[in-house]
């Protein structure tokens, strides 16, 4: 058996352990820091050392908002308030003139209307008054016919009664005659025809 030989390390081998025994104690104590920072960190915004630039910021934009706000959107928004508030008067005052001129059409309308009515009115009163004037004029003149009509029937029948009398004056002294020829034989004379013409 081989008997065991004991190596003295040289100088450069110290040095070599030194030196991995350096890095292995850096990379050690690198990793411990950034440990303990992973550990201790958290938000940002909750660390007092944030704070000033935060409220700064927050400053920034609420005087930008502020200054938007007032100038451009408070603007428009009192200019489109106005144009509405306008759209509606102007609208509330085009209804109420077409109220007021629908009111003057429906009174003018109504007035339309009874006019026509009297209109109509007067004229049937008018017309019956003719009809009743045509009808009256025309049964008067419907009398004078039938009354002078009567005239000349009594006229003619006057002149047959007239003449009927004359008629029955002659036959009688006729049959006298006859009837004094035939009781006597003889002849009546003229002063007995008279006498019985007289009589008749």
């Amino acid at each position: 058996m081989a008997p065991h030989s004991t190596a003295t390390p040289t100088p450069v081998d110290v040095s070599a352990d030194h030196a991995v025994a350096g890095a292995h104690t850096t990379e050690t104590h690198a990793g411990t820091e950034v440990a303990g920072h992973g550990e201790s960190g958290g938000l940002p915004q909750f660390e007092t050392q944030h704070w000033f630039g935060q409220i700064a910021y927050l400053l920034i934009l609420f005087f930008i908002l502020l200054i938007l706000v007032s100038k451009v959107f408070a603007p428009r928004i009192r200019r489109v308030m106005a144009e509405r508030a306008d759209t509606i008067a102007s609208a509330v005052e085009s209804a109420r003139q077409v109220q007021s001129e629908a009111a003057t059409q429906a009174a003018a309308a109504q007035a339309e209307v009874a006019q026509a009515r009297a209109g109509s009115r007067s004229l049937a009163a008018a017309a019956k008054a003719r009809v009743t004037e045509e009808a009256a004029r025309r049964a008067a003149e419907e009398e004078a016919v039938v009354n002078a009509r009567i005239a000349e029937a009594e006229t003619a029948i006057g002149k047959t009664r007239d003449a009927a009398m004359t008629n029955v004056a002659s036959i009688a002294s006729d049959t006298a005659a006859a009837i004094v020829e035939r009781l006597t034989g003889k002849a009546a004379s003229s002063a007995e025809l008279a006498a019985a013409k007289g009589t008749v």
